[in-house]
C-alpha cells in the first residue's frame, strides 16, 4: 500500500506577484526549491494563511535569490500580493521508505529568505517535534 506523505514544505512565504494573464502555475525562488527538494513541473498544494484558500498547481523555477513567489493564471484570483502562504509537496511512499523518510521544511522571513530549516520525521519511532537542520 502506498501512502501520500509530505515531502517538502515552504512555510510563511510571501506572495510577491499575482499574474492573471499567465498560463498557470506558481513561480518559486530556486533556493527554496533546492532547500525542500521540490522540482520544476512538480504538482504542489498551496494554502493561503491569510484567507484560507487552498489550491493545486505546478512549480516553475524562479531566479535563485530573487525571493519570488508568483501565483499565475486563474489561481491569482485566490490570493493577494503580500499574502502569506504554505507550499506543500507530496510523494507516494511504500512502507519500506516510511521509517527513514524526513520531510524537508523551510520557514521564510518576510522577503522569502530561509529563516529556519527543519526536518519532520515520518517514523512513529522518532520524536514528532521538528528537527532543526544546520545550514
Amino acid at each position: 500500500m502506498l501512502k501520500k506523505i509530505l515531502c517538502g514544505k515552504i512555510h510563511n512565504a510571501r506572495v510577491t506577484q499575482c499574474n492573471l494573464n499567465y498560463v498557470g502555475s506558481i513561480t518559486i525562488d530556486e533556493n527554496l526549491l533546492r532547500a525542500t527538494g521540490m522540482v520544476a513541473n512538480e504538482f504542489v498544494m498551496i494554502a493561503d494563511i491569510d484567507n484560507g484558500a487552498r489550491f493545486e498547481t505546478y512549480v516553475i523555477k524562479g531566479k535563485a535569490g530573487s525571493g519570488i513567489i508568483g501565483i499565475n493564471g486563474a489561481a491569482a484570483h485566490l490570493v493577494n500580493h503580500g499574502d502569506r502562504i504554505i507550499i506543500f509537496s507530496m510523494a507516494l511512499m511504500g512502507p519500506e521508505l516510511l521509517e527513514t523518510h524526513r520531510s524537508r521544511v523551510v520557514v521564510c522571513d518576510d522577503h522569502n529568505r530561509i529563516l529556519q530549516r527543519l526536518e519532520y520525521p515520518t517514523s512513529l519511532d522518532e520524536t514528532l517535534d521538528p528537527i532543526p537542520v544546520a545550514d
